[in-house]
């Protein structure tokens, strides 16, 4: 996978929602891993919350996230699996205007490798929405590290050939300027 070292990097805003229950941030070690390795890879973080398992409080930090034009891109860990409490991919569904299919798809082959048919259980989803992308991982480090170090650091990297998703960004709100 290569970088283009000819190319500048252009760091991106990301902010960090841990979805859960039962953790607070001294106990969230996924969005403690995440933060950590946007700011390795020398993105900013625009900000890190924590929120339960509800889709409606799901939905408003996003839409205020969206909104937000200091953020370029929301990740989301935790809430993605099937239990009832599971809800993160339905507050999604509430606000993408695109859903990026390719980036669930190759996060559960990713998966596969190293869990095996347990990676069905997960619905990590991608996509976008008022020019921001969202990507929502499964809770676990384990989850996390993979969808970061295999998928989202180079996709989030400007110099990353032969195409990377920063290089659309001020393409994204393209359908607002037709109309």
């Amino acid at each position: 996978m290569p970088i283009d070292e000819s190319r500048t990097f252009l760091p991106v805003n990301i902010a960090v929602l841990t979805v859960s229950d039962t953790r607070d941030l001294a106990s969230d070690r996924s969005g403690d891993t995440l933060a950590a390795r946007i700011e390795a890879a020398g993105h900013r973080l625009a900000e890190r919350a924590i929120e339960r398992d509800e889709a409606g409080a799901i939905e408003a930090h996003l839409r205020r996230w969206i909104a937000d034009p200091a953020v370029d891109c929301v990740i989301t860990t935790g809430g993605t699996g099937i239990t009832g409490r599971d809800v993160t991919p339905e507050a999604f569904a509430r606000v993408l205007e695109k859903e990026i299919t390719g980036f669930g798809e190759l996060f559960r082959m990713l998966s596969y490798a190293k869990i095996g048919t347990s990676t069905i259980q997960s619905r990590a989803i991608g996509g976008v929405s008022g020019g921001t992308y969202l990507f929502a991982l499964p809770g676990s480090t384990g989850a996390v590290k993979d969808a970061w170090d295999d998928i989202l650091v180079h996709q989030l990297d400007a110099r990353f050939r032969p195409c990377n998703l920063v290089e659309l960004m001020p393409r994204l709100l393209e359908h607002l300027r037709a109309a």
